[in-house]
């Protein structure tokens, strides 16, 4: 009878302090994202700074004329490198940062949100989006940059230069709802994939902006910049929403 006491409370002690180490990890956790998020964001902020002050003083010219120039076949500006097909390619994946594709994209998550009695978060994400459009098309009427000249647009644009439009709500758009996704697995491998595919996303729509000779890199550059750092923002302020359970959990 002793020794089954013995075993008892053993066992007991050795869950308390499984607990105890569990709430120790997830306290250590919860405290170190946010540190995280913020020194990212800064980063990433700090990063868009010195591009526009490149671009604002147009020092950024060689560098982007160069690699402008690095995509079209040499001795002629009007074709890019590259098979036919890769320009179709291009206009494909452009298509992604579209605002049309965006919007479609931010309204079919919103409503997966309220279908899944996410009402908050559904009106969060939406927010998050239009801000960040919002924010895009103020810094492109205050820079007024032209769009490139050197080369021939292989897709129909309209509006200023920088920021690329497409390459910060991409990043806006498909990292939000992709740390969104992320947050809501457990395993990690799959955490990572569901980042790796909405950074890569990210990655070619940004490309093909330059590839198709309608942004100058640093346009690309400064818009993947921005947008990043806007979305580890919005991801830093839902996690202290949903910790105040002002937002619905994710998990």
């Amino acid at each position: 009878m002793i020794a089954k006491r013995r075993k008892h409370s053993r066992e007991d002690a050795a869950t308390r302090q499984a607990g105890s180490s569990g709430q120790v990890a997830g306290v250590e956790e919860t405290e170190r994202l946010p540190v995280i998020l913020v020194a990212s964001s800064a980063a990433f902020v700090f990063v868009f700074s010195q591009v526009a002050a490149l671009v604002f003083t147009g020092n950024a010219r060689g560098f982007d004329e160069w690699l402008l120039l690095a995509f079209r076949v040499p001795g002629d500006t009007a074709t890019p490198i590259g098979p036919a097909w890769l320009v179709d390619t291009a206009r494909d994946f452009t298509a992604l940062g579209s605002t049309g594709v965006v919007v479609f994209i931010v309204v079919l998550a919103a409503l997966f949100l309220i279908l899944t009695r996410k009402f908050s978060t559904a009106a969060y994400v939406i927010a998050a989006a239009a801000l960040g459009t919002l924010l895009n098309n103020l810094l492109k009427v205050g820079f007024a940059r032209p769009r490139p000249d050197i080369v021939a647009h292989s897709v129909e644009v309209q509006t200023a230069s920088f920021p690329s439009g497409h390459s910060m709500m991409s990043a806006v758009v498909y990292l939000t709802l992709g740390m969104l996704l992320a947050r809501s697995q457990a395993d990690r491998r799959v955490k990572i994939f569901v980042i790796t595919v909405s950074g890569l996303l990210t990655l070619l729509i940004g490309v093909s902006r330059v590839y198709l000779g309608v942004h100058w890199p640093t346009d690309v550059l400064a818009g993947w910049a921005l947008g990043a750092g806007w979305a580890l923002l919005c991801w830093l302020l839902m996690l202290r929403l949903q910790n105040r359970s002002q937002l619905e959990s994710d998990r």
